[in-house]
């Protein structure tokens, strides 16, 4: 009879098991899920432990067993994703279309990390590229101001209609013999396995298929194609995903087959968990399903055993293990994700909604520059925190240990070399005084260990909050509202003090909670999804076709599910479409409504989560079908809400009996905590914290001020209204800086600017912000100092207080609560026109406490130029809108009138046109203004929790500390460098940068001294001075190259020296919206100066086109629009590495936009993105090559490029040498129907 159900994790380190029995109580345990001295693979050996303890006999290790007694066996593996981390996956080829052989290496173009000078982006999974000759391209664009006769292009035998409504063109077919020659080419090398991704195949995957086919004619046993895998827009994640699917599938394929070969006869089901929170039965388990297999379960786990659907109160899922925190949300609903970002590669397959921050049980413990640091660094498994006896850091289970939240006799003596010893508390003590006198000696305070390692807790409780906050408040959902699930191996030891810092006020701990991904998995259903792409706005009159393609999907589906066993009338569906505005990149699924109102639901989602709704058509992306069907799992468990109240109504709650006390160190110093062992305490009972509730696998610590309830299945912690649970105001003065407190605020002030930009993103619609991320958000004091900026835009670092310094100096005292200003002059702190900043001043009572500001590139704002980027431009005022201050929200009223004057205004001069997208200008404003209005709010409940003179001071304090840091990082340099620094650089017209730093030793101050610069242009590569500022924070913040805050205190030991009227300090009326490529060449010439790395790309090449606006001989306005794009080079090599090639350098990092999305929104051809070989400096580490991007147009169009380093050569530094020099070129047709290639120069 078959019994036995097993539920298995296979994580990092752990592989927990859960098995149920009929008639019997579960078995749980945990293994390693590594242990090769003992046993090949750890599930087979649960089953093996599991069958040993039903069977009650022994069954010898290795031995193939008897699985005839298992009715199911569900699996999940982290497997996959320690392939893709560990780059350890299968050998394959990559196949795609000519002249995009390079799209993986290049990816996005940005860099992964922005301060590190040896850039280094994922490594593509491919071990061989091939292109073939073959393409195709959507006939109309969605810019179109004509709609297109899609009957008249029909009647073209090369345009074809596609089953989602576009219209493809067919501009080269596919020659099979060339095809076939070059996939026997790649088997000759050995290959078994291929990724195809063709441009377009989304929609018309006819190419694709051709070359599967003849791969599997020439004898290829793995046949990947992206139509398949992931038939979404976007050639680079499709191909990522391709991809990644063709590096895995292999290895998962291996793993199942080695997991079943354990066994003479198999369990009558073997399942494994998929990265959507689904079954699939093993043979069926893919690649790219495997990804957040574990996760999946965690999330199902807490959706099954701790979401009541009659109270509805929402779930947060916290999920800390040794090195990471995973955080998930439920609401009755599982929140499903189409694209998901996995060791640095955005891959596009349904996964659940799970962010994880690098903050574990193993976080490393520092003292930096009076701040309390924890991690990102890990001590891992190996060799693990100092207490493990393997010669570890201090860690965050270290300051658990030493603060009395562990219980030393519940863990068994597996540590040591020899694996045979207890936890080493001894050597914890002895680093915690070391750590303590060291942070002593870096504040001058009296702190004792037991203080810091609070504060390090504090610190990492902060650290593990800002994902909660981002899942919820980013997405317009009160943290406070929900509940808050504590599960994973270190997660009861912080639940209390994360869910203080929340403002949530209960939380549900499962009895199983340190396995509750593999109870997750006991739980999951058998679940697939087909979708489809769909092209067409939504209106009711589409339903009936969208009814018709649905019911194919549900079909498709049922097939699949009832195919792995799962019966018909179990089947569930989940109908939606994938809905967005039209010109906006943000795609929201909707599922079906009760009235099938698509549309009326998906503005009311967009209104709750960006606070705004569009007066535009709404497009339908896709449609799609997801199938659940009942796969043999476990009943739902009882409510512990309900089970609560049941109790609570009770008369008498009794308290629960201790075991033990031991001292606990809390807010107030040391105090006695009940040890409760789990299986000892009666049901229904109650305790008081500080406690300890401990089993075999976990340490629940119970903070003061949170009552315990003691249930069938689960813990219950709710905070008690008349106490105070040691909370976060404890011992926080406003006379008295605690590096402690300073620490966390450093964090809560970093949090909420990384929450405005998250806002800004989401609520933004132009292709600028939303995709290419070309923003910056920060908060600055009352006057005007930069206090916090997002890692966002490093040109913006510094620049941006300028311009708040001037508003504020410009509006003392009239400014009331709801206004917000405008400004992009360059005399006013502006960078350059296109950079739109928006200031809001953020008041406390009658005075201003803060302002926060957002600054975003908008791609049209009039002028002379096709873009906002114009290359020739020679004064200001044909660079499109400037303005130096404009009241756009007076007292929270939109002012749209004054700002469509203000636009209209930039089209009034010779020759220049207004903004041909108007409606995108003011939709990214008011973005900018939700964004702002986001750190408006923060910093209100920042300034109520702990008054505003306490964060005031420490908004001080922060500056102070970065100040000191910068200090002494020029103490060490004058002592490595007594004589002034220099370094001279030079613009392509031979305009000279001259730079001299001297550094007082003593005093830890420098003067960067530019007098020797050359004059302004004639032209606008001029930078207003804040470019310069912007460029010596970010280079300090690279050469520092430790985590400090950014902010004003980096440029306080700096003085600056530019003349002006010189190109780095030019007067009002000149151009400048070519200063932030210039930029590069700054910053190129401070890191020359120091030694430290040769030079980049030292420019950001500003590449545009478009149609329309105004004719300069008749004034005629003709509808338009236009396209706009930086583009990335090389990356300059350092003394011991090799430059990063195809990447934005230094002062911006703004992403790339997809070939296939550029051909969908405008009229021309990506022909080729590839890498520029063999361009890069060579040397003993050779610098990053360049790229080439060649764009063919449909019709005429005009394209506009402004650049540098076209003359004068990137250099090399101690003998290395220089890399190309750029070039830019326009090919033409001439007289004859030849193509005439011509050199255009740097600008034109």
């Amino acid at each position: 009879m078959a019994d036995i159900r097993v539920s298995i994790d296979r994580g990092g380190t752990f592989c927990d098991v859960v098995a149920h029995i009929d008639g019997r109580e579960p078995i749980i345990f945990k293994l390693l899920s590594e242990d090769p001295a003992n046993y090949r693979d750890a599930p087979t050996e649960a089953i093996r432990r599991v069958l040993e303890i039903v069977e009650g006999r022994s069954i010898p290790a290795g031995e193939k067993l008897d699985g005839g007694r298992i009715s199911s066996c569900r699996i999940g593996t982290t497997i996959a994703t320690n392939a893709l981390l560990e780059h350890k996956g299968d050998r394959f080829a990559f196949v795609t279309t000519k002249g995009f052989r390079d799209i993986c290496v290049i990816g996005d173009q940005s860099r992964p990390k922005l301060f590190d000078l040896n850039v280094r982006k994922p490594k593509a999974l491919h071990d061989a590229a091939i292109e073939i000759d073959e393409r195709v391209t959507i006939e109309d664009y969605d810019l179109n101001p004509w709609p297109l006769d899609k009957t008249a292009a029909l009647s073209d035998p090369q345009v074809l209609a596609t089953p989602s409504g576009e219209l493809i063109r067919v501009l080269k077919r596919i020659d099979r013999d060339q095809v076939s020659d070059q996939l026997k080419t790649l088997r000759d090398q050995g290959y078994s396995s291929i990724a195809i991704c063709l441009m377009h195949a989304h929609l018309f995957p006819d190419h694709e298929n051709i070359v599967a086919e003849l791969a599997r004619e020439v004898g290829f046993h793995y046949v990947t194609t992206s139509s398949e895998t992931s038939p979404v827009v976007k050639l680079l994640n499709r191909s990522n995903s391709t991809c990644s699917e063709a590096y895995l599938y292999p290895i998962v394929r291996s793993y199942v087959e080695n997991f079943e070969s354990g066994f003479q006869i198999l369990p009558q089901r073997v399942e494994f968990m998929c990265s959507d929170g689904g079954l699939k039965q093993a043979q069926k388990f893919r690649g790219n399903e495997a990804l957040l297999s574990g996760p999946a379960g965690g999330v199902v786990g807490i959706a099954r055993s701790c979401y009541d659907e009659e109270d509805g109160t929402p779930i947060i899922g916290f999920d800390m293990g040794g090195t990471s925190t995973d955080v998930s949300r439920y609401d009755g609903k599982y929140d499903h994700l189409t694209e998901t970002t996995i060791a640095g590669r955005t891959i596009s397959t349904p996964m659940l909604n799970i962010s994880t921050v690098a903050a574990g049980g193993g976080s490393i413990l520092f003292a930096r520059s009076g701040l309390l640091v924890v991690g990102p660094e890990s001590a891992g498994a190996h060799p693990g925190p100092a207490c493990y006896r393997k010669g570890g850091p201090l860690t965050v289970t270290d300051a658990n240990l030493f603060l009395g939240r562990l219980v030393v006799s519940s863990f068994p003596s597996i540590f040591g070399p020899n694996a045979n010893e207890s936890l080493d508390q001894d050597i914890v003590v002895r680093k915690f005084h070391e750590i303590t006198d060291d942070i002593n000696r870096q504040t001058g305070q009296s702190l004792t260990p037991e203080e810091v390692a609070l504060g390090f807790l504090n610190v990492a409780n902060e650290a593990m909050s800002r994902p909660i906050r981002n899942t919820t408040e980013a997405r317009g959902y009160a943290p406070e509202r929900h509940n808050l699930v504590s599960f994973g191996g270190a997660g009861g030891q912080h639940a209390c003090s994360i869910a203080d810092k929340l403002g949530i006020r209960r939380i549900l701990i499962h009895k199983w909670s340190s396995l509750l991904s593999a109870y997750g998995i006991a739980q999951a259903q058998l679940q697939t999804e087909s979708y489809e792409p769909y092209a067409g706005n939504f209106t009711v009159d589409i339903l009936d076709p969208i009814r018709e393609r649905l019911a194919i999907l549900r079909e498709k589906v049922a097939e699949e599910l009832v195919s792995q066993g799962a019966k018909r009338d179990t089947l569930t569906y989940d109908e939606s479409l994938v809905l967005r505005y039209f010109g906006t990149d943000t795609s929201i699924t909707v599922s079906k409504p009760a009235d099938e109102n698509y549309g009326s639901a998906f503005k009311a989602i967009h209104l709750r989560e960006f606070a705004f709704t569009l007066n535009r058509n709404i497009v339908v992306d896709s449609i799609k079908v997801r199938g659940t069907g009942s796969a043999g799992s476990l009943s739902r468990e009882t409510s512990p809400l309900q089970e609560l109240a049941s109790l609570e109504s009770s008369m008498t709650i009794p308290n629960a009996s201790s075991f033990a006390t031991q001292k606990v160190y809390v807010e107030n110093g040391w105090a006695d905590a009940a040890v409760y062992p789990l299986d000892h305490i009666a049901k229904g009972s109650r305790l008081d914290g500080p406690a300890l509730v401990i089993d075999k696998t976990q340490t629940i610590f119970v903070a003061p001020g949170f009552r315990g309830y003691v249930l069938q299945n689960h813990i219950v912690l709710e905070k008690i209204e008349e106490e105070k649970a040691g909370g976060l105001l404890a011992g926080v003065s406003a006379d008295v800086i605690s590096p402690i407190q300073l620490s966390v605020f450093a964090h809560r002030f970093m949090s909420i600017a990384e929450q405005m930009g998250n806002t800004l993103q989401r609520t933004s619609i132009s292709t600028s912000i939303k995709e290419r991320l070309d923003f910056s958000c920060a908060i600055f004091s009352p006057d005007g100092k930069l206090v916090a900026n997002a890692p966002h835009i490093p040109i913006h670092l510094g620049s941006m207080q300028f311009a708040i310094q001037y508003q504020h100096r410009l509006w003392k005292g009239k400014l009331k609560p709801g206004d917000v200003l405008l400004t992009n002059h360059p005399q006013c702190g502006g960078t350059h026109l296109p950079d739109l900043t928006v200031v809001s001043p953020m008041f406390v009572g009658d005075k201003i406490a803060f302002y926060v500001a957002s600054r975003g590139h908008h791609t049209d704002i009039g002028g002379k130029g096709i873009t906002s980027m114009m290359p020739e431009s020679k004064e200001l005022w044909e660079e499109g809108i400037n303005i130096k201050s404009l009241k756009i929200v007076s007292g929270g009223d939109f002012l749209e009138d004054d700002v469509r004057a203000a636009f209209d205004k930039a089209g009034s001069f010779p020759g220049c046109s207004a903004t041909r997208r108007i409606g995108d200008n003011i939709s990214d404003l008011k973005a900018q203004i939700s964004s702002n209005q986001r750190g408006t709010i923060l910093l209100g409940k920042l300034c109520d929790e702990f008054t505003l003179p306490v964060v005031h001071m420490y908004m001080h304090g922060i500056q102070a500390n970065a100040e000191v840091a910068v200090r002494e990082f020029f103490k060490r340099i004058a002592k490595e460098h007594p004589a002034p620094l220099t370094a001279t650089d030079y613009f392509d017209d031979g305009t000279p940068i001259k730079l001299k730093i001297s550094i007082d030793g003593e005093t830890g101050t420098a003067t960067y001294d530019f007098s020797d610069t050359g004059a302004q242009q004639w032209g606008n590569y001029n930078c207003p001075i804040s470019i310069t500022h912007s460029a010596i924070i970010y280079t300090i913040r690279c050469l520092v190259d430790i985590d400090i805050p950014l902010n004003e205190g980096c440029l306080t030991p700096v003085n600056i020296l530019v003349p002006a009227g010189s190109i780095l300090n030019p007067s009002p009326a000149v151009a400048v919206c070519g200063s932030t490529l210039a930029s590069q060449r700054v910053v190129d010439t401070i890191f020359r100066a120091f030694g430290r790395c040769a030079a980049s790309q030292g420019c950001a090449s500003s590449f545009g086109w478009g149609m329309g606006g105004k004719d300069p001989l008749t004034g005629e306005v003709k509808p338009g629009w236009n396209y706009g794009e930086s583009l990335g080079g090389g990356v300059g090599a350092g003394p011991t590495w090799h430059g990063e090639s195809a990447v934005n350098v230094h002062s911006t990092n703004t992403r790339n936009t997809d070939p296939e999305v550029i051909e969908k929104r405008t009229a021309v051809l990506v022909t080729e993105y590839s890498i520029r070989r063999g361009s890069g400096g060579k040397g003993k580490f050779n610098g990053g090559d360049g790229t080439v991007r060649e764009i063919q147009a449909r019709m005429p169009l005009k394209f506009s490029i402004l650049s540098d380093r076209r003359v004068y050569r990137p250099y090399g530094m101690n003998g290395g040498g220089a890399a190309e020099a750029g070039r830019n070129y326009v090919f033409k047709y001439n007289e004859v129907g030849g193509l005439e290639r011509i050199n255009l120069g740097g600008r034109r």
